[in-house]
């Protein structure tokens, strides 16, 4: 990612999901609505959230929600679907996304700062890596089968989805975003304190 610090790349938008289910899986949506406070509807809206297992907080503390949005890349998503073998491709709305783009090298990597800017205005601000969890492999093994018939360990998936499985953020500027929208990312580059 290095070689892209500090500059505007394009992307689009290939699909948009929303959804409040206990598994995490969304709908596929035509638009999304994005409020300060999150994705209109959507199960991770709102401005805090409650810690779980294995966070720095005890699980169930109240703290600000920094994922109020997620999003996946397609070019993330094919590699994960060719390293399990699956005879269909992986969903981002199984993976619970919000947003699928296309044409942005190294998606996962994108640094916190970075920003997504769209045509309406809205503008989505990059918090942290999403990393994959095994309750996402649960899901996934329940949903897909492989190439060579073999059942998919609840496990499986970590391996390849690790440092591709997206990223988290919060809404910066509320606007409508749709799907084909072109996508600027702006990647943040922390200021060199030598030149101040």
């Amino acid at each position: 990612m290095k070689k892209f610090l500090g500059k505007t790349m394009t992307g689009r938008v290939v699909s948009l999901h929303l959804g409040n289910n206990d598994d995490l899986s969304k709908e596929q949506r035509e638009s999304l609505n994005a409020e300060i406070g999150g994705f209109a509807g959507d199960k991770h809206q709102g401005f805090d959230r409650e810690t779980w297992e294995g966070e720095w907080e005890p699980a169930g503390t109240k703290r600000r929600n920094e994922r109020q949005w997620s999003g996946v890349s397609t070019e993330e998503l094919d590699y994960i679907t060719e390293r399990l073998d699956l005879t269909e491709p992986l969903s981002p709305a199984t993976l619970g996304a919000n947003l699928c783009v296309e044409g942005i090298p190294e998606f996962s990597l994108l640094p916190k700062g970075s920003k997504l800017l769209f045509p309406s205005g809205a503008v989505l601000l990059v918090e942290e890596y999403n990393p994959p969890c095994g309750d996402m492999g649960a899901q996934i093994a329940s949903k897909h089968a492989t190439r060579s018939g073999q059942p998919l360990d609840d496990k499986a998936w970590l391996r390849p989805a690790s440092g591709r499985r997206g990223v988290v953020g919060v809404i910066d500027v509320p606007g409508e975003i749709w799907a084909g929208d072109h996508v600027e990312v702006r990647v943040y580059e922390e200021p060199d304190i030598r030149m101040l």
